[in-house]
């Protein structure tokens, strides 16, 4: 491997701490507003914003800088609406019988089942792929490093950048999701992470009645 280069920290910009402490509240209360939404609208949105989303989420830290994910975005309706019955396929089978009763009952309040219409909806799909390894230039493999680490910060940060953005997301992961290494021409060395639907919310967009813990309940200073 070529050594590294190394320059100087010229991007970091040190801030007095009360525009600190502002910005740290005013970026908790942009997050609080964030919601998972289930009802889509399906008015267009410009690529250029997905385009940029994505490449915020490419700015994420990842094991030996190997950057070990792949995004396949998904506008065409025909390549949506084959993902959207082979999801509700894995998932009928899920909630039907693969589920324990346990996994079931958490899901109850939130009112979720085998029926996935913003897959079609949304204007957006956004399969995140974990790539187990690389090729090198030479055609030999490179083993990627904390993969599925670098690629859940990435997926964090693309989550973040679309709702930055003004639209809405949802996290979906039917299991097994191979379906989707087919359905979109991925090669084997790489394994759906998540898919996730991003578009506007629909204009009558109801969500559950939910509450995020308490500071002291997920946080410990010592």
């Amino acid at each position: 491997m070529p050594e590294a280069k190394f320059h100087s920290l010229d991007s970091y910009e040190e801030l007095p701490v009360e525009e600190m402490a502002t910005r740290a509240v005013e970026f908790y209360e942009h997050l609080r507003r964030r919601r998972t939404v289930r009802e889509f609208s399906d008015r267009p949105v410009p690529r250029e914003v997905i385009e940029h989303c994505i490449k915020a989420a490419g700015t994420a830290p990842n094991g030996a800088n190997m950057q070990p994910w792949h995004f396949v975005v998904v506008s065409d309706p025909e390549v949506k609406k084959k993902i959207r019955i082979a999801a509700e396929k894995e998932e009928k089978e899920f909630y039907s019988g693969r589920a324990p009763q346990e996994w079931l009952d958490a899901l109850a309040p939130l009112g979720t089942d085998e029926h996935k219409p913003f897959l079609e909806t949304a204007p957006y799909l956004i399969a995140i792929f974990a790539e187990r390894y690389g090729i090198l230039s030479d055609g030999r493999q490179v083993k990627n490093y904390y993969v599925t680490e670098s690629v859940g910060i990435a997926t964090g940060m693309l989550i973040t950048a679309v709702h930055t953005a003004g639209l809405v997301s949802l996290t979906h992961t039917p299991s097994p999701m191979t379906f989707l290494n087919e359905l979109l021409g991925r090669p084997e060395k790489e394994r759906p992470f998540l898919l996730l639907v991003v578009g506007y919310p629909d204009r009558d967009a109801r969500v559950p009645e939910i509450s995020k813990k308490n500071l002291d309940e997920v946080a410990t200073f010592l």
